[in-house]
């Protein structure tokens, strides 16, 4: 084959991203919270010790059993195998570059920071609350956004009854912070 249609890996982060997924931006630490780290580092485990060699046993039977080229069980397998494999690489890097923070730690302060709960109010009245949590672990059906989103770049290191500006594609939107929580310590 043309070595002209041959992607060739470079190595970078980037190749590895699940879609949807966005690259660390470059000079910027990978903030996480000990249970984003948790969750991350339980399925990577789950990667290695269960899914991968259940696949593996399952493409090396299906090679055993001749053809491989109309073979559904080898071919699926191996695509598989290439996505695991892919996502174990992803999960390795985010993980190495993981700087855990502990929330916790920010007790009763009213300022705003890496693993804040920020209730928020538009100046339409309506309330919003959020999560600021690592890029690793945005979950907006929680509303759990991630430090570097905007929303998170226009709240941190304001402080509880301030009003700050919040850049959106229809303009500058006044909104004012109502409520800033922390979780509680773990004894």
């Amino acid at each position: 084959m043309n070595k002209a249609f041959v992607k060739e890996s470079s190595g970078d982060e980037d190749d590895d991203l699940p879609e949807g997924a966005a690259p660390l931006p470059p000079g910027t630490k990978n903030y996480i919270t000990a249970e984003g780290y948790a969750r991350l580092r339980n399925e990577l485990m789950q990667l290695i010790d269960v899914e991968r060699p259940d696949v593996v046993q399952i493409v090396s039977w299906a090679a055993s059993n001749g053809d491989r080229s109309e073979n559904g069980d080898y071919l699926y397998g191996k695509k598989r195998l290439r996505e695991i494999d892919r996502r174990i690489r992803f999960l390795t890097r985010r993980l190495d570059k993981a700087e855990v923070v502990d929330p916790s730690l920010q007790g009763d302060n009213d300022q705003i920071f890496f693993g804040a709960t920020v209730t928020y109010a538009h100046a339409s009245g309506e309330e919003t609350t959020i999560t600021i949590v690592g890029m690793d672990e945005v979950d907006l059906d929680h509303n759990h956004v991630s430090w570097i989103s905007p929303i998170a770049k226009a709240l941190l290191k304001a402080r509880e009854g301030d009003t700050v500006a919040l850049r959106t594609p229809a303009g500058v939107e006044q909104i004012d912070i109502l409520e800033v929580r922390y979780p509680a310590k773990k004894q």
